[in-house]
């Protein structure tokens, strides 16, 4: 019981910091009056990433981990994109290199004991096959519009939130909500949930900025 108390509080906690990086997001776009990318929004995402990834871990939940491994490595060109890495100095190398890394050790790790891992995710009772595999979907989905913002942004030479990102953001939250419901997952239930106000409300100021309704 306290063990699963502070699984659920770590997850609790990297949800927060996803959370926050949206309040930030959309308080300063309010204020705006348009939709704004603060730098804010890329660090709380890298680090809110790596404690939900070893929340998914912990959890044996495979459509988790796999969201945030492809992120990731979004949210580290978007920091750099913002010049963060730049202002590290001579320090740069070695953090940017370790951030870097922190996907391969985990893989690493997954297949040092790769079927006892396999079991426990792939195999695993508390979560069916095909549950699995919607959830895998969701967090494809979700993740993608990451990688449609630095694709869009590396084409304009500066980290944009297009659009695009904040309607692919609402398809994959409302799969990534059903796959929470079904698997009664308050942590991932509270944070889609927030979630799905600010999508909405940025595509909103999006089209009220370029002169939509």
């Amino acid at each position: 019981m306290n063990g699963n108390f502070w699984i659920f509080a770590l997850g609790l906690l990297a949800q927060a910091l996803f959370s926050a990086r949206m309040l930030v997001q959309w308080l300063l776009s309010e204020k705006a009056r348009k939709v704004v990318n603060p730098t804010l929004f890329w660090t709380l995402s890298l680090t809110a990433s790596l404690l939900f990834f070893l929340y998914g871990w912990l959890r044996r939940d495979f459509a988790l981990m796999l969201g945030q491994v492809i992120g990731f490595y979004v949210y580290v060109w978007n920091l750099g994109a913002k010049g963060i890495w730049q202002r590290l100095g001579r320090w740069k190398p070695v953090v940017l290199g370790a951030l870097l890394l922190v996907p391969v050790v985990a893989v690493t790790g997954m297949a040092g004991d790769w079927q006892s891992f396999r079991d426990s995710v792939f195999h695993n009772e508390a979560i069916p096959r095909w549950l699995l595999l919607f959830g895998s979907f969701g967090q494809l989905v979700f993740s993608l519009r990451f990688l449609y913002q630095a694709l869009y942004s590396v084409r304009r030479g500066e980290s944009l939130l297009p659009a695009g990102f904040w309607m692919i953001s609402l398809a994959g939250a409302v799969l990534i909500l059903t796959y929470g419901i079904l698997r009664h997952d308050p942590v991932v239930i509270l944070a889609q949930s927030f979630g799905l106000v600010t999508y909405i409300r940025n595509l909103m100021l999006g089209r009220r900025s370029t002169g939509g309704v």
